[in-house]
Order: structure tokens, then C-alpha cells, then sequence
């Protein structure tokens, strides 16, 4: 379960990265990929605590 999440991670933060380069840094698709980043992070955290 571990190594699935923390590839979603990945895949999230490269997405996340793309798109700011893209669509620029405060866009709203860049936002919400950050959103499902964190919230992504915040469970990974609470798993490894």
C-alpha cells in the first residue's frame, strides 16, 4: 500500500510541475493539483506516524 501511494505522489507532483509550466503557477488547474497533492502527502503522513 505504501509504494502505491508514494507513486501517486509522484505522479501528482510531476503532473503538478507540468502544469505549472504550462498554465503558470497560480492557475486554477495547477491549485487544485497542489490540493491533491497535500492531501495526498497528509496521508502518507498519518500511515508512516
Amino acid at each position: 500500500m505504501e509504494k502505491v501511494l508514494l507513486k501517486k505522489i509522484e505522479k501528482c507532483r510531476r503532473e503538478m510541475i507540468t502544469l505549472s509550466f504550462s498554465k503558470g503557477l497560480t492557475s486554477e488547474a495547477v491549485v487544485q493539483t497542489s490540493k491533491r497533492l497535500d492531501a495526498l502527502l497528509n496521508e502518507y503522513q498519518r500511515k508512516e506516524g
